[in-house]
């Protein structure tokens, strides 16, 4: 009830509330289990597609046979865990970095891997029981699936039935175990969980650590798979402009920013400090490999099919173009994405740091030499927590299933003899639709997550934002005032 004119105010409070942030109801006990076990039976049926690829036979060195090389490409089995057996001293049981190298040519001896540390020690455990490929792969699988099964759980939490896309989407179904991809996928959203969850901060000190939790789990995904230590800065720059708060209190917080930049970087330091001064070489083996890596027919980007004939490996000159070209203009589309953030949030009052966030990685998508296949999965989790047209969902799934199935039977084409002219078989014409379609997509995308409103409560959603729905109403069926994630006690009175 509205204080009458003239009326005596109590003693303003530092205290921020309420503890808990009012809106639509979040999913039950019994709908979350749902989703966890649809994200469980995907994952299922993705291993049991890759172990078409296991056996029947062993060779010496437990690599699967017969004709395991034709195999993996023309039954579109193929997995980098179950690849990377023979290669990688990971047959050998060795422990990683420690006592590796790489060549001049780029080829990496003594156990180093071409992945961040906390992959390296995954993969390592995945081998250290394992005597084939066969077993590498299904204890890879039991250590990852875990992953895979909270990022379910926690896109139900947040964003409630969306988490479908992810529980039964088809880049789960194809790259679950491709590679060592879910555990940043899971640090990735706990991120926006530890710091978006259902209980809003009481006060800008709990607002910080809560927000430094969320650096940490970042700084834990970068020295998996480097990609979500990007988000570090947006979530710095969100801290800065004191989150939700910020749209009544303007103030920056540099103090609390800082602590977020630096609990993600004495997170990968203390990570990465251990194996750099134990085994240098190795450890910085794991870069160098990346460095030299050429652009090849491997490397699906745009800068191998967008420059052809150029682009072959041979060609010192393109490559080492797209060596530095490459790199400068990721960092420029990060540049671009954060500095169109701070516009957005001199317009709402918050800095939107998850659609920041997402353009940032669909910038390294589109500009980056290498795109894998299941990259995808990273990009799954922005189509739950953003509001996006249903359309650029479904239209990068299918151009992401045309390229994660017709590269493999190209590879299997070109390997068989046949299918050299990339222009000519269904499987090439499927790569060029994949390849082009997703190049296409991420340059949309980039826009569309900008301006995206977030589908969890306390996420700066504005009624000033483009699109937005009117100050009394929601957009996604929310009560009034879901997303005010930190009220004031007493109006006037701005939070400390």
């Amino acid at each position: 009830m509205t204080p009458a004119a003239g009326a005596h105010h109590p003693p303003p409070t530092a205290s921020i509330g309420p503890a808990r942030t009012p809106g639509a109801p979040r999913l039950g006990r019994a709908a979350l289990a749902v989703l966890v076990l649809l994200t469980g039976l995907t994952m299922l049926i993705s291993y049991a597609n890759k172990t078409r690829c296991v056996g029947p036979e062993f060779d010496a060195v437990g690599r699967s046979a017969p004709d395991y090389e034709d195999r993996h490409y023309r039954d579109l089995c193929y997995t980098d865990i179950q690849h990377l057996w023979v290669g990688r001293d990971l047959d050998q049981h060795t422990f990683p970095y420690l006592h590796g190298g790489i060549t001049e040519d780029g080829t990496l001896t003594g156990g180093t891997v071409e992945y961040p540390v906390l992959t390296g020690l995954v993969m390592w455990a995945g081998a250290y029981l394992a005597h084939t490929d066969g077993e590498f792969l299904r204890d890879s699988a039991l250590l990852l699936a875990p992953f895979g099964l909270l990022v379910g759980w926690l896109l139900g939490r947040l964003s409630r039935w969306r988490a479908l896309l992810w529980a039964i989407g088809t880049p789960l179904l194809l790259y679950a175990f491709h590679n060592w991809d879910l555990p940043a996928v899971a640090c990735s959203v706990a991120a926006v969980a530890v710091l978006h969850g259902r209980s809003a901060p009481r006060d800008r000190a709990e607002f910080v650590r809560r927000a430094s939790w969320a650096g940490v789990l970042l700084g834990l995904g970068f020295a998996v798979k480097l990609y979500p230590g990007a988000f570090v800065l947006p979530l710095a720059l969100y801290v800065l402009t004191r989150g939700e708060l910020g749209r009544r209190d303007r103030t920056l917080d540099w103090t609390g920013a800082l602590r977020v930049v630096a609990a993600s970087a004495a997170t990968v330091i203390a990570l990465n400090l251990p194996f750099a001064l134990l085994g240098y070489q190795g450890w910085r083996a794991s870069f160098t490999f990346q460095e030299l890596r050429k652009v090849d027919s491997t490397t699906n980007s745009l800068w191998y099919w967008g420059f052809r004939p150029y682009s072959e490996p041979d060609n010192r000159v393109f490559q080492a173009m797209v060596d530095w070209l490459s790199p400068t203009l990721v960092l420029l589309s990060f540049a671009v994405a954060v500095g169109l953030g701070w516009r957005r949030c001199r317009r709402t009052g918050t800095y939107p740091w998850v659609a920041v966030s997402a353009a940032m990685l669909a910038g390294f998508l589109l500009l980056h030499k290498v795109h894998s296949p299941q990259y995808a999965l990273w990009l799954v989790p922005f189509f739950v927590l953003l509001r996006i047209r249903w359309g650029w969902i479904v239209g990068y799934f299918a151009a992401d299933l045309a390229i994660g199935l017709g590269i493999f039977r190209w590879f299997y084409a070109v390997r068989a003899g046949v299918g050299y002219d990339v222009f000519s078989g269904l499987s090439a014409q499927a790569v060029m639709i994949g390849v082009w379609g997703r190049a296409a997509l991420l340059v949309a995308l980039f826009g569309v997550f900008l301006n995206a409103e977030a589908t969890f409560p306390g996420s700066g959603r504005s009624s000033r934002s483009p699109g937005a729905a009117n100050p009394g109403s929601s957009n996604d069926g929310s009560a009034p005032g879901e997303d005010r994630l930190l009220e004031v006690s007493h109006p006037g009175n701005p939070a400390p």
